[in-house]
């Protein structure tokens, strides 16, 4: 295998800087009024954690994300500041070896508890609701579409964020009743005209954006300040949904650029999807991480910086 086990991290250890929270992929520590986001190289699936990890994956994740935020700054206010070790506080430079290139220093945001999903494309659970229903989430869609057909136009169906298991798709009325109907207009318009400059964006780099999902919440300052900003991660092949535009064809399922190798191997393993799960083999692992790593290069047209010297 190219990938070598030091460019592989399953979990951070931050002696000296307090942690915050620890999710499926990402760990959190507290930085006073920020936050230091780190993703590693942890991937699950069915919502169990896998003992196995993914060489590079967290580094794409954070890069790719960052690419994202700066290309975004001029629509909508984020919680970036930097992904430069040099920039974090002491306490974190500290841990270069673990952070560099996977690593956000972010502003400290109450998380709007709602996934912003936006779709382009009839794919994954909207195909399944689809063809039960007509309808997602409550939006009425023509009759006769087929699986991964490009839809009117984007539509936004949020749903519950779920501290495990799955999110619940709902619909924008019951989205309104949780947060409020002001709050979740300016969701929707937010969401819609992300998703519309990033397809734009995708398009040019002959890429499909088929759907993705935001993160909003409220900026946490000294003098109580409500501004929203657009959170977590952003367009990354763990939040969206890519397809090369030169092999799309509607009426199927289209070749992804995500951990989509690693569930198809799960289903045909006999796993229970109760933990634990089996190991992935090396070739699994490889080309999972060939993926993630050409997402990164379509998208932003360089390849994934090699990690620093040491790290």
């Amino acid at each position: 295998m190219e990938a070598t086990l030091h460019t592989l991290l399953l979990k951070t250890e931050l002696p000296g800087v307090e942690p915050f929270a620890r999710g499926k992929v990402r760990d959190l520590y507290a930085l006073g009024d920020r936050l230091l986001i780190v993703a590693s190289d942890r991937i699950s699936a069915f919502d169990v954690v896998l003992l196995s990890g993914i060489p590079d994956k967290g580094r794409v994740l954070t890069q790719l994300s960052v690419f994202w935020f700066e290309f975004l700054r001029d629509l909508v206010p984020t919680h970036f500041l930097t992904a430069t070790v040099d920039e974090f506080p002491p306490a974190a430079r500290r841990h270069r070896a673990q952070l560099d290139g996977r690593a956000m220093l972010v502003r400290r945001a109450q998380v709007v508890p709602i996934e912003c999903v936006v779709r382009g494309y009839l794919a994954g659970s909207s195909w399944k609701e689809y063809r039960q229903t007509g309808r997602i989430c409550g939006v009425q869609l023509p009759a006769g579409l087929r699986e991964s057909e490009q839809l009117p136009e984007p539509i936004f169906t949020p749903a519950t964020k779920a501290t495990s298991g799955h999110d619940q798709n709902i619909s924008f009325d019951q989205m309104a009743q949780q947060v409020g109907g002001a709050l979740a207009e300016e969701l929707r318009s937010l969401s819609l005209g992300i998703f519309r400059k990033a397809a734009d964006y995708t398009s040019s780099r002959g890429l499909l954006l088929a759907d993705t999902k935001f993160e909003f919440g409220h900026e946490v300052g000294s003098e109580g300040s409500q501004r929203l900003l657009l959170v977590d991660e952003v367009l990354t092949p763990d939040s969206s949904r890519f397809w090369a535009a030169d092999g799309y064809q509607p009426g199927r399922s289209q070749p992804p650029f995500d951990k989509q190798l690693v569930r198809d191997y799960l289903e045909k393993s006999g796993w229970n999807k109760q933990p634990p799960a089996p190991s992935l083999p090396p070739d699994i692992i490889e080309a999972t991480r060939q993926r993630y790593r050409e997402a990164y290069r379509r998208l932003t047209g360089r390849e994934l910086p090699a990690p620093a010297a040491g790290t």
